[in-house]
């Protein structure tokens, strides 16, 4: 017996209800994995191999280029980089003096012979390293036929990548109530299925391909986005300076425009950024319009979604992952520009995400080495495929946005 007013401090600890919310808030990137579950709106595809790819072809639009010294408006036999898909009877246009002249034949890898000033602008003299554009053609009357001129097909291929991700509890744990949350198997599946999708979505932007063997087995890695860019379309690869303008911002994005495979949807291109380079894109906004306050409104500031450039429309998407390492990493920095019709997953036969339980009950789930606990093993064989590789772009060191 204790005589006195009974405070906190005599109640056994034991015997005191916990105050707790009732559910555990999960502190992780909202919308981790959009790229990943972007795809669930798009076809995917059924791989047969674990090298898996299409074939392409890429309209060509041939050109020469002058070099090792002017040439002179007399001249008819020309020295060019390469004669590469050059043909006679093709008319080439001078860049820059809108001559036209015409092949009389290919001398050499290096070497063509024309006639100049074919038609209304008089030959001039041509400075070196100036484009001579293919503007079409022209036969003469009973002339005989052409040299034939081919588009070759490429075969773009991609490895399939085996992504796994174990949940596992104790069965004492598996009988445990938690004051907070689910259960905590449902927890454990949570946080295991969390870790998957995120494994993906990384390997989406930042895989590399690679095929080789480890601990003795065939071992792969797919290809993503950036490395797609770097191999395919290296002139979609800015690094930014130490401010951006609206005019800069365009010139690093353009490129994805010159190409298409939906012409329903050509002008169409979505950009995934950090959360520092949309902070910037923000400031390019703000910076090249005009914001008037009025008396009595009772909130202000801009928030843009996306941006409309001369040639298309770009629509902002914050990538949580981005944002992992803070304000100050690269990856906060930058942005993807991805086309998305053109972006596909292609998943190894059944191998779209399985999950196999181990020890979950006694109806023939695997045993795993009697082992006093209950799980399972998320597994996924899949890879992606970049449809139109020029359509996409890569733009590092968002620092700060200015006008212009």
């Amino acid at each position: 017996m204790t005589i006195g007013v009974f405070n906190s401090s005599q109640q056994l600890a034991t015997l005191k209800k916990p105050s707790f919310a009732q559910l555990i808030t999960r502190l992780a990137p909202n919308g981790q994995s959009p790229l990943f579950a972007l795809t669930s709106m798009m076809k995917t595809e059924v791989a047969v191999q674990v090298e898996h790819g299409y074939f392409s072809k890429t309209m060509l639009f041939p050109s020469a280029t002058s070099w090792a010294t002017q040439i002179l408006a007399a001249t008819t036999t020309l020295d060019v980089l390469d004669t590469t898909n050059l043909l006679p009877n093709m008319i080439m246009r001078v860049d820059g003096t809108d001559e036209n002249m015409i092949i009389n034949s290919i001398l050499s890898l290096t070497q063509i012979q024309v006639t100049r000033g074919l038609g209304t602008v008089a030959a001039a003299n041509i400075p070196v390293s100036t484009k001579l554009w293919m503007v079409g053609n022209a036969f003469e009357e009973s002339s005989l036929r052409p040299g034939a001129l081919r588009i070759d097909t490429v075969a773009n291929t991609n490895y399939t990548q085996i992504f796994r991700n174990t949940w596992a509890i104790s069965d004492t744990m598996r009988n445990t109530m938690n004051i907070a949350g689910d259960s905590n198997v449902a927890e454990n599946k949570q946080d295991a299925a969390t870790f998957h999708a995120a494994d993906i979505e990384k390997a989406l932007f930042f895989g590399q391909k690679f095929a080789g063997t480890r601990n003795g087995q065939p071992f792969r890695t797919m290809e993503g986005v950036i490395a797609n860019t770097v191999a395919n379309a290296a002139g979609n690869i800015t690094t930014l300076g130490a401010t951006t303008t609206l005019t800069q911002l365009e010139a690093a994005i353009d490129p994805v425009f010159n190409q298409t495979t939906d012409p329903s949807g050509a002008g169409d291109r979505v950009i995934f950024v950090g959360g520092k380079a949309r902070s910037v894109l923000h400031q390019i906004g703000r910076l090249n319009g005009t914001v008037q306050l009025v008396d009595g409104q009772t909130s202000f500031g801009l928030q843009f979604s996306s941006f409309k450039l001369a040639r298309g429309m770009v629509r902002i998407i914050e990538h949580p992952l981005f944002n992992a390492f803070g304000a100050t990493s690269t990856f906060s920095k930058m942005g993807v520009v991805v086309d998305l019709p053109t972006f596909a997953l292609a998943y190894l036969g059944d191998r779209k995400t399985q999950h196999k339980p181990f020890n979950a009950s006694t109806t023939g789930e695997a045993t795993d080495n009697g082992i006093d606990a209950t799980g399972g093993t998320l597994t996924t064989e899949v890879t992606a495929l970049f449809r139109n590789p020029q359509a996409n772009a890569v733009l590092y060191a968002f620092t700060a946005g200015a006008a212009g």
